[in-house]
């Protein structure tokens, strides 16, 4: 079934492709894959909270693999058994000299994920602040797991075992997390104080109740970030569409491109063409303004994503023609007669060049109508979570 976004960005109405979607009922982003990313330090327990999570035990053949030392090499998915379209990934700990971070941006993209849960076992650490920055640069949410709330507690009651409080230490844990979470800009921060051992203890029965509640709000963000690459085989055929379109356009201007003239007049038409391609896109002014009031941003700043507005790349196109223009003028001042071969070696490098430069436009055109998109629902995903 084509959705009614999917006709929209056929026909050039980013507006209208944007305002179906942002109007969908939550129900509609049901059956959207939502990616969970389990991160943090190697021996915070990320494999014992994923299969918690999945109420598994360590021996289970379905489990995540666990263990003393560091078991998690490789990022591993683990389908949620109740939550529909929900993916758990198990990733190899950050902050080991072993495994460095250099090393884990190399093996993982945390772009390829919808939402993060940061998971640690002691103090709140550079590690965290790393990952918490990152995730908010991508402009998407996360849950802090503090785990081992056993193992605090028991130490607490060792330390002070005439002033112990078992409320009191798990309230201290939490808002020391909240606290270093909010100094990296994170407003009203979700901390969950867990054990991996006791799922029904703590806040593991909170936890997975936030995630079953925010389940649908968490699959629209993902559809909305995600939705510039869901747009993208709906662009390559309007990248089709568009060629077929313009074909006398683009004829015309392959005539006059490839003609030996002074190569101001090929950069002013290449500058109607790429007009033309971003009114077929939606990328042209009114289109742009009509956008960016729906989602209470400026033209400047969606402008601003699009890389194909310059007139630079288009004067180097051209640059070729030169050569054909300096053995015309050769040959007309030598031989004073007209510059036949001047005029068939510059129609020999212009119609070649002049083919794929009207290609890279429409290209171009095509990348920067995702871009824009991306830039338009950057803000609209933070609002649904």
């Amino acid at each position: 079934m084509v959705e009614d976004f999917e006709v929209a960005i056929s026909q050039g109405q980013l507006a209208g492709a944007v305002s179906h979607v942002l109007a969908k009922p939550l129900p509609f982003f049901n059956s959207t894959p939502l990616h969970i990313a389990v991160v943090g330090e190697p021996g915070s327990g990320k494999s014992s909270f994923i299969n918690a999570m999945l109420g598994l035990c360590a021996d289970d053949p379905r489990a995540a693999v666990t263990g003393i030392q560091m078991t998690t090499v490789q990022v591993k998915d683990y389908p949620h058994p109740t939550l529909p379209q929900v993916i758990l990934w198990d990733h190899p700990g950050r902050g080991m000299a072993t495994f460095g971070e250099d090393k884990f941006e190399k093996k993982v993209d945390l772009n390829h994920f919808d939402f993060f849960v940061i998971v640690g076992s002691q103090r709140f650490r550079s590690t965290h602040s790393d990952l918490v920055r990152e995730i908010q640069d991508m402009g998407k949410s996360f849950y802090f797991v503090r785990t081992k709330a056993d193992l605090d507690l028991s130490a607490a009651r060792r330390q002070q075992p005439s002033d112990y409080n078992e409320e009191k230490v798990l309230l201290h844990i939490q808002e020391d997390c909240k606290e270093c979470l909010v100094r990296e800009g994170v407003r009203d921060p979700q901390v969950f104080i867990v054990s991996n051992w006791e799922a029904d203890c703590f806040d593991f029965p909170l936890l997975q109740e936030t995630l079953k509640n925010d389940l649908l709000r968490l699959k629209r963000q993902a559809f909305l970030l995600r939705f510039p690459s869901i747009c993208l085989p709906i662009l390559e055929k309007k990248k089709t569409t568009v060629k077929e379109k313009i074909w006398t356009k683009r004829l015309c201007l392959l005539v006059a491109l490839g003609s030996p003239v002074p190569f101001l007049l090929p950069i002013f038409l290449f500058s109607k063409f790429r007009s033309w391609c971003f009114l077929d896109f939606g990328l042209d002014n009114r289109s742009l303004a009509a956008l960016a009031q729906r989602v209470g941003k400026t033209s400047t700043a969606l402008k601003a994503a699009m890389q194909s507005l310059g007139m630079f790349s288009a004067m180097l196109w051209v640059l070729p023609d030169l050569v054909g223009l300096s053995v015309m003028a050769y040959e007309y001042y030598r031989w004073e007669h007209f510059p036949i071969f001047g005029c068939l070696l510059s129609g020999g490098i212009s119609l070649p060049r002049t083919y794929f430069m009207l290609q890279k436009c429409i290209s171009g055109a095509a990348d920067d109508t995702k871009r824009v998109l991306s830039k338009a629902l950057e803000a609209e995903g933070e609002k649904s979570i």
